[in-house]
């Protein structure tokens, strides 16, 4: 089974850049980028994240602001701030190298068990099994097991076959040694061994999989619990002045924490239009006053749904207008749209940007 599966890949591989320079580093950027992230939209942020920051240390000297503009679009932005975290620790623990041992490894921020494995096998031929999505759907068809995957016990089995099914290393033969076969593994499930209807007439170990000669491939893996979404609805808010735009960084524990954003909040912060005027009283003192809706943009965060519903507002204090030059609290800053495109934001907030951005933005210093 070995054999046929790593002759597939010799001859069916992607063209990867980390497969071109399979140097730790690159191999850790990359698995950190794929998570719950498509291939093809990984590509040019790889390229331009590794052109950016072509060491441990450039990462580790990164201005933060800066690395959250880098990694803008690519979402589940922790991600960015454990490659920065591990990046540091890399550097005061390990001399800017990247640690030689699995512990090692797996002790650095934002690393799992699958993620540790997948570096230390791809980039250094070691022996160590993987198992993410693509290769548990894979091998629960190899041994026919019906048991959903997320299951504890279907875990271990998953686990124990990704070590027995790896091939002795050898030192120089990358190809043939434990970095072949995890990365034949998991290009099989992303090219032929698909969720659904999964290509078994283009697989080259189709006879020896249980679940093809069960005719069970469509059953198998077992029905993994669906996320169930919730619906969610928050206000955003555009406060301008003489083309200058109230925006604030987003504090910690916050969705998009470190990133650029405008006035924004839901329930239980800001239930309505009303509840949005007294949040945001709360946070900058006066009044503010929320007017005509611009746009309503639908889209999803982890587990919601969302619908973000962008107003335009006034913050009023002493009876007056604010001023772009009078005092706001920290955190908060006034910019022009050309400032925030030099900022990291969320995809909506790029979209409200977008939206100021367009020819009649001067429409909004005079309602």
């Amino acid at each position: 089974m070995r054999k046929r599966l790593l002759s597939w890949f010799s001859d069916n591989a992607r063209d990867l850049p980390w497969r071109r320079d399979h140097s730790p580093y690159r191999v850790w950027i990359s698995e950190i980028m794929c998570q719950q992230t498509q291939v093809a939209t990984v590509l040019p942020y790889f390229e331009r994240f590794l052109s950016t920051y072509p060491t441990i240390r450039d990462l580790a000297d990164a201005d933060e602001s800066q690395l959250m503009r880098m990694w803008e679009g690519l979402g589940y932005y922790r991600r960015a701030r454990s490659l920065h975290a591990a990046a540091k620790k890399m550097v005061e623990e390990h001399n800017g190298e990247f640690p030689e041992s699995f512990d090692d490894v797996l002790a650095l921020p934002g690393i799992g068990r699958y993620t540790a494995g997948a570096i230390q096998s791809i980039s250094r031929n070691k022996a160590f099994p993987i198992l993410e999505g693509n290769t548990q759907r894979v091998f629960s068809r190899w041994i026919g097991l019906t048991v959903p995957p997320t299951e504890k016990v279907a875990q271990a089995r998953l686990w124990e076959l990704s070590d027995k099914m790896l091939p002795p290393r050898k030192a120089d033969d990358r190809s043939n040694g434990p970095a072949g076969f995890n990365q034949a593994a998991m290009e099989l499930g992303a090219l032929i061994c698909s969720p659904r209807s999964p290509k078994c007439d283009e697989c080259p170990v189709a006879t020896m999989c249980h679940a093809n000669q069960m005719g069970l491939q469509d059953e198998i893996p077992g029905k993994i619990s669906k996320v169930q979404y919730e619906s969610r609805t928050e206000l955003a808010v555009v406060i301008s002045r003489d083309d200058r735009y109230l925006v604030r960084t987003i504090p910690e524990g916050v969705r998009f924490a470190g990133m650029i954003d405008f006035p924004r909040a839901g329930p239980p912060e800001a239930a309505d239009v009303v509840g949005m005027e007294s949040w945001l009283a709360d946070q900058l003192g006066g009044d503010v006053r929320i007017g005509m809706c611009l746009k309503t943009i639908k889209h999803a965060v982890t587990r919601y749904r969302m619908t973000l519903h962008v107003h335009i507002g006034e913050w009023i204090a002493d009876g007056d207008r604010v001023a772009e030059s009078g005092p706001i609290p920290d955190s908060w800053q006034w910019a022009t749209v050309d400032e925030l495109a030099d900022m990291p934001m969320s995809v909506t907030g790029r979209k409200i940007v977008r939206l100021l951005d367009r020819p009649q933005r001067s429409l909004f210093s005079e309602l």
